[in-house]
């Protein structure tokens, strides 16, 4: 892989411009049979958080292309961590002992608030953009609302499987995906005790598409994730493709195949088993911050997959990958800098991606 740190790398180019030549940059090995599950970057872009497998939490210096800290959760195991907008401080859920979730500054590694109320695992946190709110989603059919400032939470919803959880880009609005009941749910932030004032049902989609692609239904859902123009909604999956919804009207805008296929990693609500590994996996998909371009896994081959999606849409609604990104490491998690011309993907290691001017 090429020796150039990131930081030398144009941080403002169009990501329309570098798409076509992200290349593997940087490589971090693992332990053996240790798996990353999940994948975030701080506000700035510098940082990279990840969960894995054998309940650590690692610390990376995107700008200084190093890794820069792990942090130990043996007794609590670690899952879905995330950067609050500090980004010394982290929250992430539990996987033994209990469904808790805990804030814990990084720079000292010590806990500042436990948040518990949850009587499952927890399947989703997602962070409001405007400040240090949060919602997990769990298994025991809540979702619950929380202020970082207080280890009581401020609301909760009660409804089947509401396992994805995700704010739009005003943090006005949250989105809650029940993949059973395939469909999503739109709330007003302020007004979350109210009902939700749209739902989307995806039921005749899938239908469709588990008839032509092999695409599960009503279950599968990895992510579900608004893009930073407010006017798409990404429901990830483990399966065949990736469902791009209208964000005001819930219409199917494309359906993000992928030829290599499923990837059988655990998605939340699937059964737990150690061959597959004991922690689900956010999504292997997400936008790049234009909002036009998604970037996911190549199923469970080398590289990535690049989608435009303000491609026409076709009268099925099938969209093929505009680019494929050629790797040496299949991607289970996957996330594009919010600041910087950088890629993160990781599995069984974490890969840096930059721009090659050299690349065709």
């Amino acid at each position: 892989m090429g020796a150039e740190p990131p930081s030398q790398q144009p941080p403002q180019a169009k990501v329309s411009d570098t798409i076509n030549t992200y290349r593997p940059s940087r490589l971090f090995k693992a332990p053996a049979g240790a798996n990353y599950t999940s994948i975030d970057f701080d506000d700035s872009g510098e940082f990279l958080l990840l969960s894995r497998t054998d309940d650590t939490i690692q610390l990376f210096n995107t700008k200084a292309g190093q890794h820069a800290k792990e942090l130990k959760s043996q007794k609590y195991g670690s899952a879905l961590a995330k950067f609050t907008h500090n980004s010394t401080s982290i929250i992430y859920a539990s996987t033994k002992v209990d469904d808790g979730i805990r804030y814990l500054s990084m720079h000292d590694n010590v806990f500042i608030r436990y948040f518990k109320g949850h009587t499952d695992r927890v399947t989703s946190l997602t962070l409001s953009p405007g400040n240090d709110n949060f919602l997990s989603a769990s298994l025991d059919n809540t979702v619950k609302l929380w202020d970082a400032r207080s280890p009581n939470n401020q609301g909760q919803l009660d409804f089947e499987a509401p396992y994805l959880t995700a704010f739009d880009p005003s943090a006005t609005v949250i989105a809650i995906a029940s993949p059973p009941a395939q469909t999503v749910h739109l709330y007003d932030y302020r007004n979350y005790d109210k009902p939700p004032f749209a739902t989307f049902d995806l039921l005749d989609v899938e239908k469709r598409l588990q008839g032509t692609h092999g695409q599960k239904e009503g279950e599968g859902w990895t992510g579900l994730e608004f893009a930073n123009n407010g006017k798409f909604l990404l429901v990830a999956t483990n399966g065949p493709g990736h469902y791009v919804l209208d964000a005001f009207s819930g219409e199917l805008v494309h359906y993000l195949h992928r030829a290599s296929g499923s990837t059988n990693r655990p998605a939340p609500g699937d059964q737990l088993v150690p061959e597959q590994g004991t922690t689900y996996l956010q999504a292997d998909a997400s936008f790049a911050p234009d909002g036009q371009f998604v970037i996911g896994g190549n199923g469970g081959q080398a590289g990535l997959l690049v989608w435009d999606i303000r491609e026409k849409a076709r009268a099925d609604k099938v969209l093929e990958p505009m680019r494929e990104l050629p790797g040496s490491r299949p991607a289970a998690v996957v996330a594009h800098n919010p600041r910087h011309n950088l890629l993160a993907s990781a599995d069984k290691e974490v890969v840096l991606w930059m721009p090659d001017p050299d690349a065709a």
